[in-house]
């Protein structure tokens, strides 16, 4: 249990700075794409979103397998090691279970919160409204789009904006407000908008979204991504929708009705007022023209080239760095007070000698060498007899346990 703990810890720490790496380099290719279609810029975001999501798991599976990361007090060290180890990474390892708890509170929350939504979702399926002229004109639209899986349509009170979910049996949930204020061409429209998604899929995509949403919650970068997918999915779906009626103006006038009203927040269903509306509008009445897409891609592959690259030669230098180790640990219980030479006792000796010894892969100490005496023999031999007697945890490097030379001081004072 210890080891997942670590492992999900250090884990944790580590996607902040791969989560921002993710997050720069998808804003930079984002920016070079400004002339790509929607929906390549679509892919690229989901790509990064995935990448955020496997990037940790390796994360954690090679953790599992490393040696542990926990760095405990070294009875022997020199200063700036002693310091670095434990002081600050020991530090962060008491503080990781801490850390993993209330990760699981947040994840339980959030996980809690979209459970409520997908039952929401299977009631409103169950009890909602039907309407016969309108399921039948989604059932054409569909057919017309090339959709074979029967797509049903529900008429709900408490909700503002249509918004599609399911993927096997797909359902429309259509508020009644709509139904009965909005001209039916213009209903018609939004209707068309969500079979895109269902054509597309696009409910898988943001059940992946939820998931490393309720994971990661935690790094700004990733809800970034998700909401740049969200968003350019929705322009993907307008472009089909506009498409299929033949007349992009009627979306736009449709969705610009939907901006008066009072938007719904269905996170596990994919809604015709996500993304921004303002720009969606504008983009089906003033498409802008695609240029240079082939550019962007150059850029795409340049780019991600170079961050392969710079990743592999990491990974390669830290193949070639010596493995930092878990150092050895002592085991207090087997060691017993040194005894003081009767002659330096009667002569009230005192002093401090520095001591390095080495420990097997047993843990038991098989040499050790006077480094600083404390300037009486019988002191420094008593040491050395002290130290012999002590049983340590080896150190490890990879989990391996290995031979390593420790340094440390007694210190004999009378008292």
């Amino acid at each position: 249990m210890n080891n997942i703990i670590n492992a999900a810890g250090w884990t944790l720490i580590h996607f902040l700075w791969q989560g921002a790496l993710v997050g720069i380099a998808t804003a930079a290719l984002l920016r070079m794409m400004r002339g790509a279609s929607a929906g390549s810029r679509y892919t690229v975001t989901c790509l990064a979103l995935l990448a955020s999501l496997l990037w940790p798991a390796c994360e954690f599976a090679s953790a599992l397998q490393a040696p542990s990361r926990s760095w405990q007090a070294l009875l022997a060290a020199p200063a700036s090691e002693a310091i670095a180890n434990s002081e600050l990474l020991t530090n962060i390892d008491n503080r990781l279970p801490l850390l993993v708890s209330a990760w699981l509170a947040g994840v339980c929350a959030l996980a809690l919160r979209s459970a409520f939504g997908l039952a929401w979702i299977a009631r409103t399926r169950r009890t909602g409204g039907r309407d016969v002229h309108w399921q039948q004109r989604l059932s054409q639209l569909a057919a017309r789009l090339g959709i074979r899986r029967e797509v049903s349509l529900r008429i709900v009170e408490a909700l503002a904006s249509p918004i599609t979910a399911g993927w096997w049996r797909p359902v429309v949930l259509m508020p009644a407000a709509l139904v009965a204020r909005m001209p039916p061409e213009l209903l018609e429209a939004l209707l068309a908008h969500e079979l895109a998604h269902v054509r597309r899929h696009d409910f898988l995509v943001n059940l992946l979204q939820n998931l490393v949403e309720i994971l990661l919650f935690y790094h700004p970068a990733v809800w970034w991504l998700s909401r740049r997918i969200r968003h350019e999915r929705e322009l993907v779906a307008d472009a089909i929708a506009a498409g299929l009626t033949g007349e992009p103006r009627r979306l736009a006038l449709a969705l610009s009705e939907l901006e008066k009203m009072q938007f719904a927040t269905q996170r596990l269903a994919l809604a015709a007022d996500g993304g921004d509306l303002t720009q969606r509008i504008r983009q089906l009445v003033v498409p802008q023209q695609q240029r240079g897409n082939w550019k962007a891609l150059l850029a795409v592959l340049s780019v991600a080239a170079a961050c392969l690259t710079g990743y592999a030669n990491a990974r390669v230098e830290a193949a070639n760095t010596p493995a930092a180790r878990t150092p050895a640990v002592v085991d207090f219980s087997s060691c017993s007070k040194p005894l003081w030479p009767n002659e330096d006792l009667q002569a009230e000796h005192t002093g401090t000698v520095t001591l390095k010894f080495n420990i097997n892969e047993d843990g038991n100490v098989t040499d050790s060498k006077v480094a600083r005496s404390s300037g009486h023999p019988g002191l420094d031999q008593a040491a050395q007899v002290g130290i012999s007697k002590c049983r340590f945890k080896p150190a490890k490097v990879r989990g391996k346990p290995v031979a390593t030379w420790q340094q440390m001081q007694y210190v004999w004072t009378l008292e």
